[in-house]
């Protein structure tokens, strides 16, 4: 693979050197040998920044590569209609004798400049906008959702709790994961925060932010376009416009941007249920060991906790406080908060 990309980057230098030589030789004796000479270093210096910006950016994203390919060709159309309409002027130029340049050159300076500021502008408009339309030509595609599976976007919630950057590593998720701009200011403003609590909270997400963005295998997109219907919207409302429009999930840990969520009929992923859900089942007569830690809220209970955070509460289990006691399971009950377990005290383990 890097043999032959190198081998591209050599053939097309060569391609370079030779169209210097080429325009070089068509403009013979109607230059000097000093003008001759600047644009042939001109080709050969382009083309040699041009590799070595090709080898100093190691990470290409196919949506910008394909937005400058687009805007160049629609550039080069445009300025090829623009010559046409010019075409008169020119003629007029050579007619009035043309002192100063030869009208040929001339014009050759003018459709070059004018390619080169069209082409700009067409680039740096599809650029801008490339989430924006739909196109199709073979092998590319500009798509006005993020291509490939649907977008999960995170909230400022769950950055800070850090769990997304776990479950990604696991590599159960490959979907694109996107924080809008907007959710990235409030983190760092939280990051700022007088409040210690608060600022170390901030920090923390920052940290797992970096956390996402140092694995290559995790594809993490700063989101920065508001759209104007976002406008004077809270946060947990551009998020959900922002998931409506890019056709995403959100991913929070946040209760109530939950339900808004499922209001709205924005799909949602919530991993306080994702969670939740991964605890272990225990069916009732299974045996279990725990260790007591405190008094339970009954006359003889006692409560305990598993490696999960799942809170067992134990019939006959308050005088065992501190001691590992084995129990048997009687019922399990979901809660919104996570699953409780009961069990009854068998013996002290």
């Amino acid at each position: 693979m890097n043999l032959s990309l190198w081998a591209l980057r050599a053939f097309f230098f060569l391609v370079a050197v030779g169209l210097a030589f080429s325009v070089t030789s068509g403009l013979g004796q109607k230059v000097s040998f000093g003008t001759s000479l600047a644009i042939y270093a001109l080709f050969v210096v382009g083309s040699i920044l041009a590799i070595v910006l090709d080898v100093l950016i190691k990470r290409k994203r196919i949506d910008l590569i394909t937005s400058v390919y687009f805007g160049i060709l629609v550039g080069l159309l445009l300025t090829y209609i623009f010559s046409l309409a010019l075409t008169p002027a020119f003629e007029s130029y050579a007619i009035m004798g043309g002192e100063g340049l030869p009208p040929e050159a001339l014009k050759s300076i003018v459709i070059a400049f004018l390619g080169v500021i069209i082409s700009y502008i067409c680039v740096s408009f599809l650029w801008q906008t490339k989430d924006d339309f739909r196109f199709i030509i073979p092998y590319v595609e500009f798509s006005k959702d993020v291509k490939g599976a649907m977008p999960y976007i995170l909230d400022t919630s769950v950055v800070i709790d850090g769990r997304i950057a776990d479950i990604v590593e696991t590599g159960i998720i490959e979907n694109q994961l996107i924080l809008p701009r907007f959710a990235l200011m409030e983190l760092q403003a939280i990051a700022d925060s007088s409040d210690k609590l608060r600022r170390s909270r901030g920090r923390r997400g920052l940290d797992v932010l970096n956390r996402l963005r140092n694995n290559d295998n995790v594809d993490l997109k700063i989101y920065d376009r508001d759209h104007p219907e976002m406008k004077g919207q809270p946060v947990d409302l551009k998020l959900l416009t922002l998931a409506k429009h890019l056709g995403g999930k959100v991913v929070t840990g946040d209760f109530n941007l939950n339900k808004v969520a499922k209001l709205q009929n924005v799909p949602v992923i919530n991993l306080n249920e994702v969670a939740n859900s991964l605890k272990p089942v225990f069916l009732p007569g299974e045996q279990m060991v725990v260790k007591v830690v405190k008094a339970g809220e009954g006359p003889h209970q006692g409560v305990g906790y598993l490696d999960d955070g799942t809170m067992i509460v134990i019939e006959d289990g308050r005088q065992h406080i501190g001691a590992l006691v084995n129990i048997m399971v009687t019922s399990m009950l979901q809660t919104n908060a996570g699953r409780m377990v009961f069990g009854k005290f068998e013996s002290v383990a």
